[in-house]
């Protein structure tokens, strides 16, 4: 059976920045009840009384808050790394691609620690690499489908000092709600047992290690 709360919660929901004024008790909740009601009612079917929306928002946000001091404790040990000059290429996964993957490794020299991602998804492929391979990979995908080719960016890892970050939980929340907050937009993400790297655009590279010391303790 659907209740009011119920209704509530996935009225708020659709909107992350409510969602955290709401955990931070920045919210009129009278203002909030009166301007999500008659959706609730709508869905609900029948009349709902303002009280009843003002209470559901409140123990929502009660729940919010509790979940958000709770993740934001977890800061785990580790270290922030910034790598400038990548860009970011997604391409169409075809057959052909998909063979001549191994020969995009020989191309770069991560060896002596040139950034090199290469992501696969069902339908598409992200290769995140160093401005100074476009050229050549550009040459390496001729006759490929390039979807997008993204420069000017930046590759911000956090590196952990343990595997932890592989089983506690909100850990890629906290530092993309984070980003977020900031208006930052992320291109790619990339995650590993110890590391987590956000790919976003050079002019946001200042705010977002900021913002991202707080996900990790030093």
């Amino acid at each position: 059976m659907v209740t009011v709360a119920h209704l509530v919660k996935r009225a708020v929901q659709q909107n992350e920045f409510l969602l955290e004024a709401m955990a931070k008790d920045l919210v009129s909740y009278g203002n909030l009840a009166a301007l999500i009601k008659p959706e609730i009612e709508k869905e609900f079917g029948s009349p709902v009384k303002d009280a009843a929306v003002v209470m559901a928002l409140r123990r929502y946000a009660d729940g919010l808050s509790k979940t958000t001091k709770r993740l934001e404790g977890r800061r785990l040990p580790g270290e922030i790394l910034m790598r400038t000059n990548i860009i970011d290429i997604n391409v169409l996964k075809t057959p052909v691609f998909s063979t001549k993957i191994k020969d995009l490794y020989k191309m770069v020299d991560v060896e002596h620690g040139d950034v090199f991602n290469v992501i696969l998804g069902n339908n598409e492929a992200c290769i995140i690499t160093n401005e100074k391979y476009r050229e050549r990979l550009m040459g390496f995908l001729k006759g490929e489908s390039v979807l997008t080719k993204q420069q000017d960016l930046v590759a911000i890892t956090l590196r952990f000092s343990s595997k932890d970050f592989l089983t506690t939980p909100g850990v890629i929340f906290s530092a993309v709600r984070r980003l977020a907050w900031e208006s930052i937009n992320i291109y790619e993400i990339v995650s590993t047992i110890t590391e987590l790297t956000v790919i976003i655009h050079k002019r946001d590279s200042m705010k977002a290690y900021t913002v991202l010391q707080e996900v990790v303790a030093g």
